[in-house]
């Protein structure tokens, strides 16, 4: 049986092209969101779940052990993006920033776990951001969000890594998703000269650190966090 990999956030961007990447790998790959996806591929299906609402991550691992087995490799991308000053960020987005990328990785972590742990393998790959390392103005609470994914990351490592699991990170710079279609081009390219490599992430950046974390051979990998472009 081909392995079973979940990606969070699948709908879209980085999810989307990390779940057709595993699938076209040989995954049996289970993505979710609140919303359908309107795209489909070969060894890809699609729930719907929020990540931030424990009995849903609950009953998606259970469902997904139930009918293909436990996951080997965990995704998890699901988060949200805040791009306004401090001072003008209101409480409700910074609780909804926070709640997607720290409670959601961590309950979904949590439950994977628990499946990973009685197959003494599994994978978890979570999703950071070169802002953390750059503490970019005009994001503090989605800098905030990704920094405690980070450190998540490395306790997730010491508490898992005795079950056969590793936990990392990866923190792309800028990639061309709806999120920074938003942004001016001017402050896209101010935050590329800041980082060690000059130019936007790729795609095929992630997916090709994804397959390096992933690898069954990469057992002695575990509490990092990746930084694309470097900081």
């Amino acid at each position: 049986m081909p392995p079973v990999a979940l990606v969070t956030g699948s709908r879209k961007g980085i999810g989307r092209r990390v779940a057709e990447h595993l699938a076209a790998r040989g995954y049996r790959v289970v993505g979710c969101s609140r919303e359908p996806a309107d795209w489909s591929a070969a060894g890809y299906e699609h729930r719907i779940a929020d990540v931030t609402v424990e009995p849903e991550v609950v009953a998606l691992v259970a469902g997904i052990r139930r009918d293909l087995g436990a996951p080997a490799v965990l995704i998890n991308n699901a988060g949200v993006a805040s791009m306004n000053h401090a001072l003008l960020t209101p409480g409700e987005t910074a609780d909804r920033v926070l709640r997607t990328s720290v409670l959601g990785t961590f309950l979904v972590s949590r439950e994977c776990g628990k499946l990973m742990m009685r197959e003494r393998f599994g994978r978890i790959v979570n999703f950071t951001s070169v802002a953390v390392a750059l503490a970019l103005e005009g994001e503090a609470v989605y800098v905030a969000a990704k920094g405690a994914v980070e450190a998540l990351t490395r306790t997730l490592a010491r508490e898992f890594g005795p079950m056969g699991i590793t936990v990392n990170a990866i923190g792309p710079g800028p990639l061309d998703t709806d999120l920074t279609r938003a942004v001016p081009p001017e402050k896209i390219q101010a935050l590329v000269e800041r980082m060690a490599v000059r130019r936007r992430t790729t795609f095929e950046d992630v997916t090709n650190v994804v397959d390096f974390l992933v690898r069954p051979e990469s057992s002695a990998v575990t509490g990092q966090t990746i930084y694309l472009g470097g900081p």
